[in-house]
Parts: structure tokens; C-alpha cells; sequence
């Protein structure tokens, strides 16, 4: 982490990472594709997500999540910044010439080699599929659907391990504490995620929020009556009830899943516990 001198009042608790660890600035011309902004807005033009718009302009870095090129060894050619996720990413060369990226663990550096398949070794980088996997190795990058890529476990310094392997289903804690059934057929990438330092950022000034596409969140209990349940009251007043949306929906304790969703009968363990 870097640090500055408090020369101005932003700057006091500033911190930015030094990214040493990277070894390339610019990306791989033929796997970068443009990124379109939406402002949070959707295909009618009606805002559906809040405090989102403006930022700095990025590229998006396409990414291999179904690590399905199998046995076929891949040299680790550098490792990259992506503006899109927290994590960093490794540009791999394949032993046939193809170029992908994937996330980068924790230990994977320039010039090592890294193999999808069932029978891979155990080192940071390589995919698998669950039931190759033994209980206890920390994994991450983990597919819910047998080939459709990895949905589970991809941001800065997360990981996963498996507590059982029984019949078709694997037990996976993952990194928010839910125990949860997911098919062995499913590949997982063995390893952190790299960057663990991410969640040491300190912005320091609201400018750095709209770097990041980040527009102001008003509270609601600063706002009238007419624009919010919470808002209103002679004074300063904590609301007086309930903390909930705009619209009403409670915001603390109030569980929002459906309670029949289809995925539930594999949920084991939820990560907050009634």
C-alpha cells in the first residue's frame, strides 16, 4: 500500500496500492472488447439502479471463466490490471497458440504454468472439476452449472473449500459462510483470489467515487416526507422506524429471497443463521 503526506485535507487517509506485482500496463489488443455504460438505467430508459453514472471510461477484458481447454499447458505470459473487478488478471499463452485470461491466486507469477483438466496437479491456477478436488484445499472461481462458467467466488482475496464430496453433490462453504450443494461435474480453479490488499483501499475524497461511476447517496432520514418513508421530524431525527427503502422495502433483518426459489433444496446452510 502507498500512502501520502496530508498536504491537503483529502489526502490525510488516501491510500492507494503500488501495484508492483503487475507486469504489463496495456492489454491484450485481441481480447479487449468496448464496454457500454448504462447509467443504471435499463432498455426503457427508467432508472432501476440507483447512484450509478458517469466514471472513468473502460475497456472490458474478456475472460476465460469455463477454463475449458483441457491438458492443453498455458505459460503464464504476464499479469494484468482489469478496471472491471477487484482481482487482478493473468494473460495466458496456450501450448497451441491461443491467448486467454483468467484471475489471478494468490502465488501465480510470470513464467509459471498453469492446466485445466480432471487429473491437474494442486497448484494456484490450475481447474478442476469438484469431485478431483479433496476436502480442505481452498478453491475459488466455482461454476453452479457444469459448463457455463464460474459465477461463485471471483473477487479479491476470496476462496472456497469443499467440506464433503457425497453422490452427485459436492458440500462447499463458500467465502460468506453458506454451505451449499453444487454438482462434482463443476469446474473450480484451485487457490485465492489474488490482490488481498483491495479491501485496504481507503478513497479519501468523493472524487474518487465518481472515478468509479459512483454517484452521492443521500440518506433517507435528510430527506422530507414527501421523498422518503424515513424522512422528516422536528430536529434531528433518526427516522423513528423501521430502516427501509424508498419504496418501503425493509432494509435490516427482512428476508428478501423467495421462499420456494427452485435452488433452495440445495442450500444447506445459509449464511446468516435464523
Amino acid at each position: 500500500m502507498k500512502e501520502y503526506n496530508p498536504f491537503t485535507p483529502s489526502r490525510r487517509h488516501m491510500t492507494v496500492q503500488d501495484f508492483n506485482e503487475l507486469t504489463r500496463r496495456r492489454p491484450e489488443r485481441s481480447l479487449v472488447r468496448g464496454k457500454k455504460r448504462s447509467g443504471g438505467r435499463n432498455n426503457q430508459g427508467r432508472m432501476t439502479a440507483r447512484h450509478r453514472g458517469g466514471g472513468a471510461k473502460r475497456s472490458y477484458r474478456m475472460i476465460d471463466f469455463k477454463r475449458d481447454k483441457l491438458d492443453i499447458p498455458a505459460k503464464v505470459a504476464e499479469i494484468e490490471y482489469d478496471p472491471n473487478r477487484s482481482s487482478r488478471i493473468a494473460l495466458l499463452h496456450y501450448a497451441d497458440g491461443e491467448k486467454r485470461y483468467i484471475l489471478a491466486p494468490v502465488g501465480l507469477e510470470k513464467g509459471m504454468t498453469v492446466t485445466s483438466g480432471p487429473t491437474v496437479d494442486f497448484q494456484p491456477g490450475n481447474a478442476m472439476p469438484l469431485e478431483k478436488i479433496p476436502a480442505g484445499v481452498a478453491i475459488h472461481n466455482i461454476e453452479l452449472t457444469p459448463g457455463r462458467g464460474a459465477e461463485l467466488a471471483r473477487a479479491a482475496g476470496m476462496q472456497a473449500s469443499i467440506r464433503a464430496t457425497e453422490g452427485k453433490y459436492a458440500q462447499v462453504r463458500l467465502p460468506s459462510g453458506e454451505i451449499r450443494m453444487i454438482n462434482v461435474r463443476c469446474y473450480a480453479t484451485i487457490g485465492q483470489v489474488g490482490n488481498l490488499e483491495h479491501m485496504k483501499v481507503s478513497l479519501g475524497k468523493a472524487g474518487k467515487s465518481r472515478y468509479l461511476g459512483r454517484r452521492p447517496h443521500v440518506r433517507g432520514v435528510a430527506m422530507n416526507p414527501v421523498d422518503h418513508p424515513m424522512g422528516g421530524g422536528e430536529g434531528r431525527s433518526s427516522g423513528g422506524g423501521h430502516p427501509m427503502s424508498p419504496w418501503g422495502q425493509l432494509a435490516k433483518g427482512y428476508r428478501t429471497r423467495k421462499k420456494r426459489k427452485p435452488s433452495g433444496k440445495f442450500i444447506i446452510e445459509r449464511r446468516k443463521k435464523k
